[in-house]
């Protein structure tokens, strides 16, 4: 049966983001000035342009897309744009609206990433053919915070400054970095899946360990994890890269010793990083004693995340509206505790509505891994789901002191250029694997790289009704 193209259902579910969108910046215009003000109109206006052309993009381009993304990534966006234009707007000091003109353009950056990864990675299996390519730009980007472009933040050393402005590289590595590993990992998944040595005590099998020699990819993916930690004091991008390269890899060997050998591994990196560097400490301190008077007051203590949880409790189910509350005061409230900002603003219930959106993108990444039929897309579908999932994760942890505070972005809400650009990119890129993944079986071939084998798909209906002389 030909697949359907659903373009009808995304266009509808479109309008839908948009008009969640006209409907959050209108309630907070009329509710912090009494009226509508200019700039709700051309933000809105300008997402609208920009969704709306990605959508036209891909009935030409990509008909078979994924019907769902482009509206969910729309409705964050535009949540996200309405949250930091709210923050600002209700400071006590300064109130003005500069961040959120900001955001609208990074928003509108990161589409036209979006639609460039849709239009010219047609055929993304031909990724596969710069495999090494890949992983030393990813390499090379992670290292640049720590060469003399660097620019230290809080202690923190993420980002690089050209002129005026600030990049942090890591965001863009990531992106890099899932489709190196679908690509490597795919063509060695059955070596480190059944190559392996048998641990015995006694005669009797407890546990398979990989050749040494194979441990390589292990070793790679935990020296760049403990580099990030170590050099650029970024503990939240350390777990979430690791904890994907872990996903992606047990995903492609279903061994879960490898999972175990990389918690272990790099337990014992973030200890020994730990007992040797003071900003380490000093994040594990202020979790464990968050409500101590004496770390509370501390210079780079727990104000920050002890003032956030208040809140989020003070939010209670339905929020204090976007005239009320205190999270505008927070250091980073439209940044790392921009979920925070949502569960004071619109309660439990707005928050819990987020979180499904962001899970939601999440899980249609994990349904495109499940129908393609290539390996290489399948595993980089997955990579995406985790990576997206695990940031939600890392920080409404680090927010809720389940770990530490990590200073992450949440993906498509928090203000700041990188992480939004990277994540409207990732958008593109799951768009055009979902294309690849359900495009009729007689166009399929020509996403192959040159040299790749063809799996014929077999039609049910062309084989015989039944073996001869069977009743």
């Amino acid at each position: 049966m030909r697949p359907a193209r659903q373009r009808r259902a995304e266009l509808t579910l479109l309008l839908a983001a948009l008009g969640i969108t006209v409907a959050a910046l209108s309630t907070a215009s009329l509710a912090l000035t009494e009226g509508i003000d200019p700039s709700v109109t051309t933000y809105l206006m300008a997402l609208g342009i920009g969704a709306l052309g990605i959508h036209a993009l891909l009935r030409f381009v990509a008909p078979y897309a994924d019907p769902v993304l482009l509206p969910v990534a729309t409705a964050l966006s535009g949540l996200g744009i309405t949250m930091i234009w709210v923050l600002q707007m209700s400071r006590s000091t300064d109130p003005g609206h500069g961040e959120a003109d900001r955001q609208l353009l990074w928003t509108l950056a990161g589409m036209v990433l979006c639609a460039s990864s849709v239009l010219f990675v047609r055929n993304p299996r031909r990724l596969t053919l710069y495999t090494y390519l890949l992983a030393l730009a990813a390499l090379l980007l992670l290292l640049l915070p720590l060469s003399p472009l660097g620019h230290e933040v809080l202690g923190a050393r993420r980002w690089i400054m050209i002129g005026p402005f600030t990049m942090q590289p890591s965001e863009f590595a990531k992106v890099l970095l899932v489709v190196f590993l679908a690509s490597y990992l795919g063509r060695r998944r059955d070596v480190l899946a059944l190559v392996t040595h048998t641990l015995r005590i006694g005669g009797v099998k407890v546990f398979s360990v990989p050749r040494a020699r194979d441990l390589a990819p292990m070793g790679v993916g935990w020296g760049m994890a403990i580099l990030l930690l170590v050099g650029t004091k970024d503990l939240g991008t350390s777990l979430l890269l690791f904890g994907t390269f872990l996903a992606v890899l047990y995903a492609a060997t279903a061994r879960k010793s490898w999972v175990l050998i990389g918690l272990v591994a790099f337990s014992a990196g973030a200890y020994v990083a730990y007992l040797l560097f003071g900003h380490v400490q000093n994040r594990v301190r202020t979790w464990l004693n968050a409500f101590d008077e004496e770390v509370y007051n501390a210079p780079g203590g727990s104000f920050q995340v002890v003032e956030g949880m208040i809140a989020l409790a003070y939010g209670g189910l339905l929020g204090t509206g976007f005239h009320d509350g205190h999270a505008q005061e927070i250091f980073a409230a439209d940044s790392d505790l921009i979920l925070v900002s949502v569960g004071e603003k619109l309660g439990v219930t707005g928050l819990l509505a987020v979180l499904v959106l962001l899970f939601l993108i999440a899980q249609r990444a994990f349904r495109i891994a499940l129908g393609s039929r290539d390996v290489f897309l399948k595993l980089t579908a997955l990579g995406y789901g985790f990576l997206i999932a695990f940031d939600v994760f890392i920080v409404l942890g680090g927010a809720t002191l389940i770990i530490p505070l990590t200073g992450m972005t949440t993906p498509f809400l928090s203000a700041g250029g990188s992480a939004l650009m990277a994540n409207w990119l990732i958008v593109g890129l799951l768009l055009t694997i979902s294309e690849s993944a359900r495009r009729p079986k007689e166009s399929f071939s020509a996403g192959l790289a040159p040299g790749d084998p063809v799996t014929e798909v077999i039609d049910p209906r062309s084989l015989p009704k039944g073996i001869p002389g069977e009743r």
